[in-house]
């Protein structure tokens, strides 16, 4: 109970920031679901199913995140072995998938491109990072969930002209190998049983 009332202030803490229910979602890595629980304070029926990750151990520490990029890098490698397929851009998506999609990108020798989620439209690409046209593209986050957000994505890789060829995360939740028809691949699966 201790771990849910320290989320329930984070939550209030971001609320009073200025941040959406959803933004909370994605910087708490829970669903919009539980967002919305822990800010009325558990007045509501708790959603079920919902693990909350933490990173802190490997977002405080640069060669930490490098040395978990570099497994993505390997799945990432295997699978343009397996499938046969040519990759030309990481896009790392915002926020907590950036950091992983930079070094996968450096590992790679390829463009890196940034994708802002948004919760109510489509989310936008970053005009300072490479972009997708025409380009075969993988997508980099931490955690799937429902899937929302890669879903999101790839429209938006698909309304750019890009192809999206495979997403890799460091941990999904869900029990689906590919998000809108693109395959997923991840380092951890966690789900209900």
């Amino acid at each position: 109970m201790k771990e849910t009332d320290a989320l329930k202030r984070k939550a209030l803490k971001y609320k009073e920031s200025g941040l959406t229910d959803y933004e909370i979602a994605e910087e708490l890595n829970i669903s919009k679901e539980t967002a919305t629980w822990l800010l009325t304070k558990g007045k509501e029926k708790k959603p079920e199913g919902d693990l909350k990750v933490g990173w802190r151990s490997i977002g405080v520490s640069p060669s930490r995140i490098g040395s978990i990029s570099y497994a993505l890098t390997d799945i990432i490698m295997e699978e343009i072995e397996r499938r046969d397929i040519e990759v030309d851009v990481i896009v790392g998506i915002a926020i907590n998938g950036i950091p992983y999609a930079t070094y996968v990108a450096e590992e790679l020798c390829l463009d890196l491109a940034v994708f802002r989620p948004h919760h109510e439209k489509s989310g936008a690409f970053c005009s300072n990072y490479a972009t997708v046209a025409g380009k075969n593209i993988v997508l980099v986050d931490d955690v799937v969930g429902s899937g929302d957000t890669l879903k999101s994505a790839i429209k938006a890789v698909k309304a750019e002209k890009g192809n999206p060829v495979l997403c890799v995360c460091l941990l999904n939740k869900r029990s689906m190998n590919d998000v809108g028809g693109v395959p997923l691949r991840a380092l951890i699966r966690a789900r209900p049983l």
